[in-house]
């Protein structure tokens, strides 16, 4: 795969050649793209890739996998973000195209630690799995053998001789064998060994339709396990691209939401309004923040930090926020004189109206959960990472939270589904069975949670707003592709960087 600055050269195919590129809607992406990408596609390419993985985990958490509720809405995410999931759709290259190359992209982001390698394959896993399912019963062979897994189905008389041991050792048949059996070789099959869920017979097992799709996944987790190594090996040769080491550096842990930097409800709210609003519509990491301020009248730097944005971001206008601050900190003895010159001037900092006027975005759950993890004295952070299983049950309790809901919320703690506990906890305080989106955001609780409590009326506008990345790059066309992912490093380095500058006591 080659990468350009301009506008890529559009692939003329005629309809079998586009056919013979991608022949079904899954793959086990035996071969790399080698067609010209330029760096806008690369990238938007590799946002929508993370978009679609993240919905896979957070959908399979939510739901039953297999459900015909699982199904049906990880589909309409699939369509949403265009990639293909189903076989006979007119005019499927493109969504394949797009498939194919997002796959590898993000192989060159997801190689760089095993935490990262453990997660892209558990995702995809699941992805093919989904793809699997929906695929047609007499498009299998030609999927497998596309796939090198020369697994054969045995004639008719061959599972009528063996009907009997078939139904006897493999739970998913009733009385009758009538859908299609495989014969594998036994080493390929020992996950349904180990369960004790297949016929075996001279070294070789004989696989129901219904379960073959555990020994795909098993072929494709060690293919891509093995794919992963090798792509590490080789990343510092790709890293050296000073076009693509900033986009892959950050591609991982990136936030692909809303932009919560600017909103339409700046200056709706008053700071009288602000502690209602945080026993009913703060997520559990601001309402941590928002207690400590309160209680001890400051915050270090980090959750100033933190604090700051979630407030600009819901509507707190600079004048309020600089009342909120002082008043806030006057209350614990702190010199007026001290406050005008030692934090005034962070606060209009922080509102892009000091310094290098940068217009700072309030920070999603991955940066909170990623970066910056609090030391002792500190209360920034998510309290579902950062907490002690046994306080973070003790605050939930703190919150109302019934003990069956803080069963649920600790599970996924347990599980590292940290923004899922989050989610959770957002539906047990709404009284709602699902809220209907992934939540990847402290102000998205906060819009979401406004919205459910004044009937879909009141933030309606900023809830609906299309979503655009976070930071968002300025690649041009007309601009060099080096100087275009150069800017992309500024501005996500100047988010942290300058705030731990001017917020530093």
């Amino acid at each position: 795969m080659q990468f350009s600055g301009g506008k890529r050269r559009k692939l003329k195919l005629a309809g079998d050649q586009r056919s013979a590129c991608y022949p079904h809607s899954l793959q086990f992406y035996l071969q790399p793209p080698t067609e010209n990408v330029s760096l806008m596609e690369f990238e938007n390419l590799a946002i929508d890739r993370v978009k679609l993985l993240k919905a896979v985990e957070n959908l399979g958490v939510s739901y039953v996998k297999g459900t015909e509720q699982y199904q049906s809405k990880l589909e309409a995410e699939i369509r949403k973000l265009k990639f293909s999931y189903r076989e006979n759709l007119e005019d499927e290259y493109e969504p394949r195209r797009r498939d194919h190359i997002s796959h590898f992209i993000l192989r060159l982001a997801y190689c760089q630690s095993e935490d990262l390698r453990r997660w892209f394959i558990q995702q995809e896993m699941d992805l093919l799995r989904f793809r699997f399912n929906i695929l047609p019963k007499d498009k299998i062979q030609d999927f497998l053998r596309d796939s090198h897994l020369h697994f054969e189905a045995i004639s008719n008389e061959e599972k009528e001789l063996r009907s009997a041991d078939l139904v006897a050792s493999s739970p998913s048949l009733n009385e009758r064998v009538v859908e299609s059996v495989y014969k594998i070789p036994f080493a390929d099959a020992l996950d349904l060994f180990r369960g004790r869920k297949v016929y075996l017979e001279d070294g070789f097992a004989y696989v129901p339709l219904k379960d073959i799709v555990a020994i795909v996944l098993n072929e494709f987790r060690t293919k891509l396990s093995k794919a992963l190594a090798l792509t590490a090996r080789t990343l510092p040769a790709v890293q050296s691209d000073e076009r693509l080491q900033p986009l892959l550096k950050h591609l991982s842990h990136s936030y692909t939401g809303q932009d919560y930097s600017t909103q339409g409800s700046t200056g709706k709210i008053s700071l009288d309004q602000i502690d209602s609003l945080c026993a009913k519509s703060f997520p559990p990491c601001m309402r941590q923040l928002h207690k400590a301020l309160r209680d001890n009248h400051h915050l270090r730097h980090g959750g100033r930090m933190q604090y700051g944005l979630f407030l600009k971001g819901i509507g707190l206008t600079l004048e309020q926020a600089l009342q909120f601050w002082k008043q806030e900190f006057i209350r614990g003895k702190m010199d007026p004189d001290k406050f005008d010159k030692g934090y005034s001037y962070n606060i209009r900092h922080s509102f892009g109206k000091e310094g290098k006027r940068t217009d700072y975005t309030p920070f999603s759950c991955l940066k909170i959960i990623l970066n910056n993890p609090p030391g002792q004295g500190d209360y920034h952070g998510c309290p579902f990472r950062h907490s002690d299983p046994e306080l973070l049950r003790q605050k939930l309790q703190s919150y109302k939270i019934p003990p069956a809901g803080i069963s649920q919320i600790l599970d996924l703690v347990k599980g590292t589904h940290y923004q899922v506990a989050c989610q959770k906890y957002f539906e047990i305080t709404h009284n709602i069975e699902d809220c209907g989106f992934s939540l990847n955001h402290p102000n998205q609780f906060f819009v979401e949670s406004q919205r459910i409590l004044s009937g879909g009326k009141d933030m309606k506008k900023e809830s609906t707003q299309p979503e655009t990345p976070q930071p968002k790059p300025s690649v041009q066309k007309t601009k060099d592709a080096s100087s275009a992912l150069a800017s992309l490093t500024s501005s996500l380095d100047m988010e942290m960087e300058g705030l731990e500058e001017y917020f530093t006591e």
